[in-house]
């Protein structure tokens, strides 16, 4: 698996994150029906048994907003993105369908409540670390204007950061040419079971990406 480092200056204000991280070969494809329904029953039972007015105080939801602020960001003004697609959900505006390997991104993190990053691994550059964003750094989002990572959590590799808990750069994009993908699970909260996650991930690609050479690891 690629070298993944979690920096010192991070874990000393944010104590308790660490990173879920898989790694496989995959096909690249629209998703199939099943996987959409799966989806979709998920995100109807989300709307059964959370008030919008609750999602901030969730579990994973929760302990990502107070890292953030601990770091001297915003988190209404910079959500995480398990935060925006809940809310989304919830909102009833539903989840876009772009891949198959997005698509099990976004199911990882409504099951999970946790943010979650898909990366093209052909366009990564050992080691990476994940650390906070400095002052006036800023990336090309995904279908996004340049988004503001200071005082962000970023990944960053020997050429330049790559994602964040709230929005990725298209750099690292997955794309139907992309073979070999990196997924990495953002947790803020150490009594959440992300090797359950983790596992599932595994199952989900194997399904419905061909998913191959699976590797795990827990980055803390």
């Amino acid at each position: 698996m690629i070298d993944i480092m979690i920096c010192s200056e991070l874990k000393i204000i944010c104590p308790n994150i660490k990173l879920g991280c898989i790694q496989a070969n995959v096909k690249v494809d629209s998703s199939a029906d099943s996987l959409w329904e799966e989806i979709n029953n998920y995100c109807d039972v989300l709307k059964r048994q959370i008030h919008i007015e609750e999602l901030e105080a969730l579990p994973g939801i929760n302990d990502g907003r107070e890292a953030y602020k601990r770091l001297g960001k915003a988190p209404s003004r910079y959500r995480l993105s398990s935060e925006a697609l809940i809310r989304r959900v919830l909102q009833g505006k539903g989840v876009y369908r772009v891949n198959n390997i997005v698509d099990i991104n976004n199911l990882i993190s409504l099951k999970s409540m946790l943010p979650v990053g898909s990366y093209n691994v052909e366009n990564l550059h050992s080691p990476i670390s994940l650390r906070i964003g400095k002052e006036g750094e800023q990336y090309k989002g995904i279908g996004k204007d340049l988004v503001n990572i200071n005082s962000l959590p970023v990944l960053t590799d020997s050429i330049s950061s790559f994602g964040s808990p709230t929005s990725d750069s298209e750099r690292a994009m997955i794309t139907n040419n992309v073979s070999q993908i990196l997924m990495c699970i953002y947790s803020f909260n150490v009594k959440i079971n992300i090797e359950g996650y983790l596992q599932h991930a595994g199952e989900l690609l194997k399904k419905y990406a061909n998913g191959t050479q699976i590797k795990t690891k827990i980055i803390e």
